[in-house]
């Protein structure tokens, strides 16, 4: 009797494991199918602009499942640096669909390509007030899953140290390449003067002879 109940008690707990870890499989294989076909997405991790310039907020994506114009959503928000409520920069679904009010309305523009899976904006006039995150998601139907790209946009009042260095060391360059041509091509041009007279001084009635020719 006893023996009967202890088996019985075993095959319980043998049968409650298997399901746990048939369970626990089951997890596994639905998260590995999730992360496979999880769409990903592509942007930079910052980008810079001139007050009043137009930028491009680049946003490309990879999809597991096919792509097409009536699949693919994409959905621009903006998060403030003062870490306000995000703010609707632009939509996408078979058409563009841009913001018809607040601080982004006739600044967002499409520059995507959904067939080439681009899904960029470009702020046209971009103004002081437009610094902070902006984050792209798209959803490709059924695949829905992934992270979001995030760019943060910093807006300034005139051309980085950066650049002017570039600039600077372009300019430079070229003049130092101009200048060492140049010092080649006069002493070039000295040491034949040298070489000249020192030819007249060694054969002074040929150098005579040249002159009265001449």
């Amino acid at each position: 009797m006893l023996h009967s109940r202890a088996v019985g008690i075993m095959k319980y707990h043998v049968s409650v494991l298997c399901s746990f870890h048939i369970i626990i499989l089951k997890l596994q294989v639905t998260n590995t199918l999730l992360i496979s076909s999880a769409i990903e997405i592509y942007t930079p991790r910052e980008v810079e602009a001139v007050n009043g310039t137009d930028v491009k907020l680049k946003c490309t994506f990879s999809s597991t499942h096919p792509v097409s114009l009536q699949s693919v959503i994409v959905s621009w928000n903006f998060r403030p640096i003062d870490s306000g409520a995000d703010e609707s920069v632009f939509y996408y679904q078979e058409v563009p669909f841009p913001p018809s009010a607040g601080r982004f309305q006739g600044h967002a523009v499409w520059s995507g390509d959904i067939m080439k899976q681009d899904s960029s904006i470009t702020l046209q006039q971009v103004q002081p007030n437009f610094n902070g995150t902006y984050v792209c998601q798209v959803r490709n139907r059924p695949d829905v899953h992934g992270s979001n790209g995030e760019i943060i946009l910093r807006v300034v009042n005139k051309v980085s140290l950066s650049e002017i260095g570039i600039l600077a060391a372009t300019v430079g360059g070229a003049c130092g390449v101009v200048l060492i041509l140049l010092a080649i091509f006069v002493a070039v041009r000295v040491c034949k003067r040298k070489r000249m007279e020192n030819s007249i001084e060694m054969h002074p009635s040929k150098g005579l002879k040249d002159h009265n020719v001449l």
